[in-house]
């Protein structure tokens, strides 16, 4: 009777054993596998002051990966991915200009196509001034404007910074 009461206790230790290891793993693969928004994605992201925003120049905003600047006194949040293929899209302090260093597309100030592979302008968000406060809205997109627009006239004020790697 022992001798059963034994195996008894065996098996079902080695069955508890193998449900723990099994629902350890479903869990691991669930956590691995769900859909994840990036960071800042689908949420409204305070940043500077609204009257810290430069006229012209741009502030990178990481947390919504996204650059702000005034157009026409008003503040805009640039979306930094590139249109075309998604690559991120530095400005360039030199030329006054966004340049995707992976295809050559280039963007002015206010997010305008002026070259390159990209269908259209970068993709903007919805802002709001909150107590003063630039708030980003990442859960609004904003597509870019269509080739041709002009928001602002500004041509390159310097050198290109990717001009050595696709000119």
């Amino acid at each position: 009777m022992s001798e059963m009461d034994r195996r008894g206790f065996l098996a079902r230790g080695w069955k508890a054993s193998v449900a723990a290891i099994a629902g350890a793993g479903i869990w691991t693969s669930w956590d691995a596998l769900r859909p994840r928004l990036p960071a800042g994605f689908g949420t409204k992201i305070k940043t500077i002051a609204a009257d810290a925003v430069p006229e012209d120049d741009v502030v990178e905003v990481p947390q919504a990966r996204a650059y702000l600047t005034k157009v026409k006194g008003e503040v805009v949040a640039l979306s930094e991915v590139c249109s075309h293929l998604g690559c991120r899209v530095p400005f360039c302090e030199s030329s006054g200009q966004f340049e995707c260093p992976c295809h050559g597309s280039v963007f002015n100030r206010a997010g305008d196509f002026i070259s390159g592979p990209a269908p259209r302008g970068m993709d903007m968000y919805a802002i709001e001034i909150v107590d003063g406060i630039v708030e980003v809205n990442t859960d609004e997109f904003i597509t870019g404007t269509a080739p041709g627009t002009e928001t602002i006239n500004e041509p390159a004020r310097g050198p290109s910074c990717t001009e050595s790697s696709h000119g």
